[in-house]
């Protein structure tokens, strides 16, 4: 795989990164860890405006479905040592370099969330890191998972008048990693935990329950699902632990995942990951902020009937991945946090 790289921002503690579709276009949101910036970018990566200037610790930010350019995000987030006061915010584009920030809900230690769709209804999941802290790397309250239906219209919501969470799962230890999976055309939640990874299905109706789903006891950081070697079963591609530096696939073997395949060498706090298609060829893309800082795509060979591992990039330190068709081409966005640094890659299978 070729990767031609082009720098189009340089964001201190660059994070976040989330498609958005405003104004009849689709364009790039990036945001940061830390007090700093999110920007809006086009699809060729020119920056198009600044959504605002702070206060930043955004973990997450996903467009509300129907609306022009409207999103939530997570704000004050900071780190697992700084998030008592995060929450969720409504974010409202007014005119250029304007776009309204109000508060949909206060969650403490919110870390991922979405918007997933079932029978027409849209749900939103929010998951929390931790529970409660007193002191730094304090773990002794674990992680909760909450949802909520989440109204068509949220002009309603702001400080004084937020939405209602409910706790789903609890007990939750070092609840860090989310990932989006459509499973027989069904939006789902891949959850990962000290516990294990977790599947969410939404209710069939507002008035039902979660579907809650263990797919492996594994401590994990983050996880995907991804059929990459094309039978028809999905894959289990997993970081662990928290934070750590293994990178692990899993196939499904009489109704249990089972280990099928580990990268080569460790990759100090493994973090980004994203799965899908590159080039007709199903991709897991993951980085890692330590060490070697690489960004690495993981595909199956069909020949040889293995996974093998490429580089694509070298000492950036990658937090999160993006990837999307645009022109005929396959484009990654990668926030490259330990250098500071917003990365667009055009892929090509060689």
């Amino acid at each position: 795989m070729k990767a031609v790289k082009k720098v189009i921002s340089n964001l201190t503690k660059c994070y976040s990164i989330a498609p958005l579709h405003y104004q009849g276009k689709d364009h790039i949101l990036v945001a940061a860890e830390k007090v700093d910036r999110c920007l809006l970018f086009d699809l060729d990566g020119n920056q198009e405006d600044t959504v605002w200037e702070q206060p930043g610790g955004v973990m997450t930010m996903q467009q509300v479905p129907g609306t022009d350019g409207q999103f939530l995000a997570t704000h004050k987030f900071y780190s697992p040592n700084d998030s008592k006061d995060a929450k969720i915010v409504i974010v409202t584009p007014k005119s250029k370099g304007n776009w309204e920030v109000r508060t949909l809900t206060d969650l403490p230690f919110v870390h991922r969330f979405d918007i997933l769709e079932r029978n027409g209804v849209h749900y939103l999941i929010a998951c929390c890191l931790k529970s409660g802290h007193e002191f730094k790397d304090d773990w002794s309250s674990p992680g909760r998972v909450f949802a909520a239906v989440l109204p068509e219209d949220l002009s309603s919501f702001d400080e004084e008048h937020q939405l209602e969470m409910k706790v789903i799962k609890d007990q939750m230890l070092k609840n860090h990693g989310y990932y989006r999976v459509k499973e027989n055309g069904q939006d789902t939640s891949v959850v990962s935990c000290e516990n294990g990874i977790y599947q969410f299905i939404p209710p069939a109706s507002p008035e039902g329950e979660w579907e809650i789903i263990q797919l492996l006891d594994t401590p994990a950081s983050d996880a995907l699902l991804l059929d990459m070697d094309g039978d028809g079963e999905k894959e289990l591609a997993v970081l662990a632990p928290f934070h750590g530096e293994k990178i692990d696939f899993y196939k499904k073997k009489d109704g249990r995942f089972e280990h099928v395949y580990s990268y080569g060498k460790d990759a100090e706090f493994v973090h980004a990951i994203w799965g899908g298609d590159i080039g007709g060829v199903p991709t897991v893309i993951i980085g890692h902020r330590k060490g070697d800082r690489d960004l690495l795509a993981f595909t199956y060979d069909q020949e040889k009937q293995e996974y093998r591992a490429e580089r694509l990039d070298h000492d950036c330190g990658p937090a999160n991945a993006y990837a999307y068709k645009y022109d005929g081409k396959d484009i990654l966005i990668a926030t490259n946090r330990e250098i500071d640094e917003v990365a667009r890659y055009e892929l090509e299978m060689e």
